[in-house]
């Protein structure tokens, strides 16, 4: 998929987007999550926050094993409204499961978010997330002139 790089500043340059995953009835779920982008496909990995324990994987990640098929959107919201701006992106969801693009992606994931180099994350604990995009859609004040 082509994207232009106006929108891959745009996603380059924020931190945070909102996932939506479906289990396979349909019933949505909507999470911040943060991210890596490597110019084809988008990353994140189950880190070592405090998450309830229930011995079951998180909600996000059964839900992509039930229904691979996930949203998320990245925004900018200002009260001047001729500033608002969205890159919405749709794709499929699967777990990393090759070592080598699993340390790839980490270390993408730990150049954005300083509090990844402190964790230790590893192949064999810590789920990683590959999204493929099928459909994006920009939409506002994405700066096109390459400022």
């Amino acid at each position: 998929m082509e994207i232009s790089a106006a929108v891959q500043r745009f996603i380059q340059s924020h931190v945070v987007a909102r996932l939506a995953t479906a289990r396979k009835d349909g019933q949505p779920h909507v999470i911040p999550f943060c991210y890596a982008f490597d110019g084809a496909s988008f990353y994140f990995v189950v880190d070592e926050k405090p998450k309830r324990q229930t011995g079951k994987p998180l909600k996000r990640i059964r839900n992509m094993l039930e229904n691979p098929h996930v949203a998320f959107v990245i925004d900018d919201y200002a009260d001047d409204w001729s500033q608002l701006a969205y890159v919405l992106v749709s794709g499929q969801a699967a777990l990393v499961e090759q070592e080598e693009e699993y340390q790839r992606a980490l270390g993408l994931l730990r150049e954005r978010y300083p509090q990844y180099r402190t964790m230790t994350l590893l192949f064999s604990h810590n789920s990683m997330i590959r999204i493929t995009p099928s459909k994006l859609h920009a939409w506002g004040k994405i700066d096109e002139s390459g400022g």
